[in-house]
Parts: C-alpha cells; sequence; structure tokens
C-alpha cells in the first residue's frame, strides 16, 4: 500500500498535468464526424489545440465560443448560440462536444439551460446530439476530463428501444485516456480475433493515427460513429479499461443493465493473460494460435532480458491509470521503483504496490528522481533528464520530440515485447557508457 503525499506549494513552477478541458477534447475526438467546442477564450482553445497538435502531428478540430470580457460579464450563453449555428452552418457536424472552461466555470455558467433553451429557439437542432462535459481547469486532470467527456458520451447518446435487435457479439469497449491510437488499434484487432464486435469509445484509431484523408472537412473523418454510440444499449458486455472507466461501466449497466469488468491494465503477461481469458468467457471461442505463438515469444524475451531490469531503479511521472498499469510491468520484470508522481486523485493510487506516491509537478519529481537508472514521463521531462544525467523514456501527453509515437503499441503480448525491448535497450546502452567511462 502507498503512502499518498499531495504538495502544498500554491504555484505550479514546472508543471507535469494537462487541463481537464484538453482531456475531454481528447475524448470527443475519438468519435466520428464531431466538433469539439470549448466554452471560453480563444487562448483556453488555442493552448488546448497546440499541445494536441504537436503530440499527434495532424490538425486537430477544435471550436471556441470566444468569450470576452464584456461577454463573460453579460453571460455566455449568446455567445453559445451563436457558435453553435455557425457550426452546423459551416461544419454540418453529426455531433457537438461542449466542455467548460476554467473562465465559464469559475463564473457558473448553467451548460444545461443554455443548451435547453438553444434547443427551444432552435427546433431544427433536435437531430444533433450535443454533449456537455464540466471541466474545469482549475482543479483535476486530463484523465479526468476525459473520463468526464466519456461519462457524459454514454449518459447522452446510447439508447435501446423493441426494435433494436439484441447484439450477443457486440461489446463496448470504454477505453481510457492511457491508450493511445496504436494501443486501441491492437486491442480491437485482439477483440476481433475472438469473434466479437467491438465498439470502442472513444476510437482514437480511427480519427489520430495520422492516416491522410481523401477530403478535407473540419470535422473528425473516423471514430466511433453516431450510429455505434446509439447501438451501445444492445451490447452484451462492457470491457472498461482503466480505473478511471469504472463509473462510464457502471452507467451503462445502471441504464441497459449490461454487466462490465474493469481491466487496470493490459500491458504485462499476467495482465493480457486475464484480458485473453475474459475474452474466451465472452465469445465461447478458445484462443487463437497466434496469441499462444505471441505468448510464448513474450515469455522467451522476459526470461532472456530479465538481468537488464533487475534491481533497476525507476521514477516515474504519470497519469494515474498510466502510472499503475507501467508500475505493475516494471515490477514483474524486477525493477524497483525509486519515485512516483502524478497528476490527480485515484483509488488506484493508494493501493500502488509501491512505498510512496506524489500529487504533484515536475518540480518535485526533478528533487525525488536523483539516483534512479530511469525516468518515466512526458517531453517535458527532458531538461530534467539532461540536468540529472538520467535517460528518459517518453510516455503520456505530450510527447513532440520523438516520431511515431502514437503508432506505438504497449498493449497486449506484442506492445508488451515492445516495451520491453525500448526500455530494455535504454538499460543496455546506459551500462555501455558506464564500461565506457569507466
Amino acid at each position: 500500500m502507498a503512502i499518498l503525499s499531495i504538495t502544498s506549494t500554491s504555484v505550479a513552477v514546472n508543471p507535469l498535468k494537462q487541463s481537464q478541458t484538453l482531456g475531454a477534447a481528447l475524448a470527443f475526438l475519438g468519435l466520428k464526424g464531431i466538433m469539439p467546442l470549448l466554452h471560453g477564450s480563444i487562448g483556453c482553445t488555442a493552448l488546448a489545440k497546440v499541445v494536441l497538435a504537436r503530440h499527434f502531428r495532424c490538425s486537430i478540430p477544435l471550436s471556441t465560443t470566444a468569450m470576452t470580457e464584456v461577454a463573460t460579464v453579460l453571460g455566455g450563453e449568446e455567445n453559445v448560440e451563436k457558435a453553435i449555428l455557425t457550426l452546423v452552418q459551416k461544419c454540418k457536424p453529426e455531433i457537438i462536444g461542449l466542455c467548460t472552461t476554467g473562465l465559464m466555470e469559475t463564473r457558473g455558467d448553467d451548460m444545461g439551460r443554455f443548451v435547453k433553451e438553444i434547443r427551444y429557439r432552435h427546433p431544427e437542432l433536435d437531430y444533433l446530439p450535443i454533449v456537455v462535459v464540466s471541466t474545469p481547469d482549475f482543479k483535476g486532470a486530463l484523465q479526468d476530463g476525459f473520463a468526464a467527456a466519456v461519462e457524459s458520451i454514454v449518459k447522452e447518446i446510447p439508447q435501446k428501444s423493441d426494435d433494436l435487435d439484441a447484439c450477443p457479439r457486440q461489446i463496448t469497449i470504454l477505453a481510457s485516456s492511457a491508450f493511445n491510437p496504436g494501443d486501441i488499434q491492437e486491442i480491437k484487432e485482439i477483440v476481433t480475433d475472438f469473434g466479437l464486435v467491438p465498439i470502442v469509445v472513444p476510437d482514437l484509431s480511427g480519427s489520430l493515427n495520422g492516416h491522410i484523408e481523401d477530403s478535407e472537412r473540419a470535422i473528425t473523418a473516423n471514430g466511433t460513429t453516431l450510429k455505434q454510440l446509439r447501438s451501445i444499449g444492445s451490447s452484451a458486455f462492457t470491457l472498461a479499461l482503466g480505473e478511471s472507466m469504472r463509473n462510464a461501466a457502471q452507467i451503462l449497466e445502471k441504464k441497459f443493465s449490461i454487466p462490465y469488468e474493469v481491466f487496470g491494465e493490459l500491458t504485462g503477461l499476467s495482465a493480457t493473460d486475464k484480458f485473453i481469458q475474459a475474452l474466451t468467457d465472452i465469445s465461447g471461442n478458445s484462443v487463437p494460435e497466434k496469441y499462444r505463438h505471441q505468448r510464448s515469444l513474450l515469455q522467451n524475451a522476459m526470461l532472456d532480458n530479465h538481468f537488464l531490469f533487475g534491481c533497476k531503479r525507476v521514477s516515474l511521472a504519470l497519469e494515474p491509470d498510466l502510472l499503475w498499469s507501467t508500475v505493475h510491468f516494471l515490477q514483474s520484470m524486477g525493477v524497483q521503483i525509486h519515485a512516483a508522481v502524478t497528476t490527480t486523485r485515484s483509488p488506484l493510487l493508494e493501493k500502488l504496490p509501491i512505498t510512496s506516491v506524489t500529487i504533484g509537478d515536475l518540480e518535485d519529481f526533478e528533487l525525488l528522481a536523483p539516483g534512479s537508472d530511469l525516468l518515466i514521463a512526458n517531453s517535458h521531462a527532458g531538461a530534467i533528464a539532461q540536468r540529472l544525467n538520467i535517460p528518459l523514456y517518453r510516455l503520456g501527453i505530450p510527447i513532440f520530440d520523438r516520431l511515431d509515437h502514437s503508432h506505438f503499441t504497449l498493449v497486449g503480448y506484442r506492445g508488451t515485447m515492445q516495451l520491453l525491448f525500448d526500455i530494455g535497450n535504454l538499460f543496455l546502452e546506459q551500462s555501455a557508457l558506464r564500461k565506457v567511462r569507466s
């Protein structure tokens, strides 16, 4: 059981966390035909867009209600209405994801009332789902906003009626912010190989995987479709990937009586075994031979390379779900967790099998990390790695100084092998440098 400590400083000198608003926008970008709309100033939207564009290296559709000082004082309903009508006219979205920012949360705008009254004045918008999510960026972190958006999606859009046939092979996969587009693609492939039909919410593998579109539109061209979202109520099972997806799974269970199971991690031998066993139970099919082969390859890789990991000291600065998964993988390879820093509260933190975990920023990380053999954090920790002369493995958001990270697969047997080799190579390189210096 980890001892949880929270930094009490009044200012973050070197921030680790990203805002809830950015997390919600990221979740919405996994839906097809959507335009995320941030209710706040132009600067709030620009900041989120820059972070996402640098991380994914592609154009990011985001819009804003463009609140000014006067509009903030008088109220934002008119700006929200104008923004929605403009988007409908120019972009023709299938869904609008409406996120708040710290500015409007501080003012206390009633977004539910805004949307209700806008629909009353414009009945032509009845066809258009407008998903509202409260994401104050003065508290919480990216993972919180991402989870809040998924919860709003499964509350508002799915439906189950008598004319909808039951889908015994269809399962819903709620994927947390810990999974990148490459991970989602691998998960979909695994589930499909068991004869199941996965609906991933949100499906970042379709919209943010860096492919070239045939046509240029301001909205997302791929991702979870509106039809798929509406059919979720007929799914036979829900797989919640990441503890932060538990509430969304519970919403589906309460609303549609769909059973669910939460998987805290999909990286590592035992974690993948558990996931494969669940798919076997749900589908009634045996494990395909390709995964038996992949498992044997992973076992061999772990046996051949465990000496590189044994007793190494690693410090991590990650969002809670990603921290949980990475810690368990490293410990399965014999690594000692030297320090752990995260961004926000989670039920997982005190359950971590380490001495302590700190909710703080990269300044705390730099103070705790000396003595480590490896750092694991996002690209903002690059300067820390240089100052401490410790290698850095980049993980999380944003990563802007490495290529193709969105396509990396870190889940399943294949993804675990990739992570094992990537980190093992860093340890191997570090060992070679020490021999040269000596």
